[in-house]
């Protein structure tokens, strides 16, 4: 699962600090980073809380890194100003 090792990295974040706060063994972690192992339905929920994610992003079954509606409004109306932004621009 190169999404988990991607998003502890981007945090800047041990294997260790991802255990500690998710409950998940740090060689566990390590075997889902690396594709020895897969997650179980306890463990995608889990990360996926932790990293603040969709299950779906996690898996890779979808590319956009929003975890709710909210998170989506709010990126559309980041789009719309830098959209506005460029427009006036021209």
């Amino acid at each position: 699962m190169n999404r988990i090792k991607a998003l502890r990295e981007d945090r800047e974040l041990r294997q260790a600090d991802v255990a500690r706060e998710t409950g998940i063994d740090q060689r566990t972690l390590s075997n889902y980073e690396t594709g020895k192992t897969n997650p179980d339905s306890f463990a995608i929920i889990k990360l996926s809380q932790f990293f603040g994610v969709t299950c779906d992003y996690l898996l890779g079954v979808n590319d956009i890194n929003i975890p709710d509606k909210t998170s989506i409004k709010k990126e559309i109306q980041e789009i719309k100003k830098r959209l506005d932004t460029i427009s006036k621009k021209l």
